[in-house]
């Protein structure tokens, strides 16, 4: 398989009728050519540039059932360079967990944005595990310490081998993950199987959370918490949090504390009024809406990320089209290249 292409696609490939033919790209494609490393190294140099071309409707979500949702975002872009829409579907059933279903299951379609033709679909709930870890895979190479060497993952779900993953290529300095499960039994199997994936690096789980709270040079997390896991007067002086499993107001992985210790920086402004962390804090003042930071002006160097190392960082991301769209992208251009 041939390494995805990081350059502006050609419009010519893509848009005329009569070379372009919708091809659906397997999930074993997709993992065949996406690589967290290249993935983060692709919204560095690409969301600074696409984001003002972008247009991003709020996502629309539907209650299914009182705990079930269909969410759907799109995207679609006015630039030669990008020539594209993106439509992904997801459905949320958290209660798949006692069936051993994923809690998430997406589909992500790719049209042409100058002829409308359909290009691509493939797998959305890949595409999404992808994106979001590499979004703060992306974070975590702005914000933590460049000597961090303790990585902390509370939680042991779908999304969690992949955040590991992309925190150790945002931060090759890290040597030790360890892992903590409300169900101790799935920590385990995945540090087993990370054991057998990840070189160079100890792996461990550890049931006892506050302990491992206080180790952490990044905390990740992706719950579905709707009590704080994390408390803010655990964390190390220097430490990095990174949340990223709530998308609603009654949803929270970290205190009030954790918020009012940390510089707070968020993917996109949906997260003010999605995240329950924030919208709570700001609520109670403990933070004020202005003085959270945007990644896009961490990377552009309009905020400046980290200033010192005893400085406590925290980033929270609920997900956008715009990443959705350049993975997809990514996607679609290296599953092209190699056909």
């Amino acid at each position: 398989m041939a390494s995805p292409a990081t350059n502006p696609p050609n419009p010519s490939n893509h848009t005329n009728p009569a070379t372009v033919s919708p091809v659906f790209i397997t999930t074993e494609s997709l993992h065949s050519i996406l690589s967290h490393h290249h993935l983060i190294q692709h919204f560095h140099t690409s969301l600074p540039t696409v984001s003002s071309s972008l247009h991003t409707p709020i996502r629309q979500a539907h209650e299914v059932s009182p705990s079930s949702s269909l969410l759907l975002m799109p995207s679609w872009s006015t630039s030669p360079s990008l020539p594209f829409i993106g439509v992904k579907l997801v459905t949320y059933f958290p209660q798949n967990s006692s069936l051993n279903l994923p809690g998430i299951h997406a589909s992500y379609v790719l049209f042409s944005s100058t002829t409308g033709q359909t290009l691509a679909s493939m797998d959305g709930t890949v595409l999404t595990l992808y994106r979001t870890s590499c979004v703060s895979g992306l974070a975590s190479k702005i914000l933590a310490r460049e000597d961090s060497q303790v990585l902390v993952m509370v939680g042991a779900g779908a999304l969690a081998p992949h955040l590991i993953k992309a925190h150790l290529a945002a931060r090759p300095s890290l040597r030790k993950v360890i892992i903590w499960n409300r169900t101790l039994k799935k920590a385990k199997v995945l540090v087993e199987k990370l054991r057998k994936e990840c070189v160079g690096v100890c792996f461990e789980s550890n049931e006892k959370l506050e302990e491992v709270i206080e180790l952490g040079d990044i905390v990740s997390c992706a719950t579905n918490a709707n009590a704080p896991l994390v408390k803010g007067k655990k964390l190390k002086v220097g430490a990095h949090l990174d949340l990223v499993g709530s998308f609603k107001e009654t949803m929270r992985e970290c205190d009030d504390e954790a918020i009012k210790r940390g510089r707070v920086f968020v993917d996109n402004e949906a997260a003010l009024v999605e995240a329950g962390e924030l919208v709570g804090a700001i609520e109670r003042g403990v933070i004020d809406k202005k003085d959270v930071g945007f990644l896009v002006d961490l990377i552009e160097g309009v905020n400046i990320g980290r200033r010192n190392s005893e400085e406590i960082t925290v980033f929270k991301s609920v997900g956008s089209a715009v990443v959705d769209i350049l993975a997809a992208q990514l996607v679609y251009e290296g599953y092209m290249k190699s056909a």
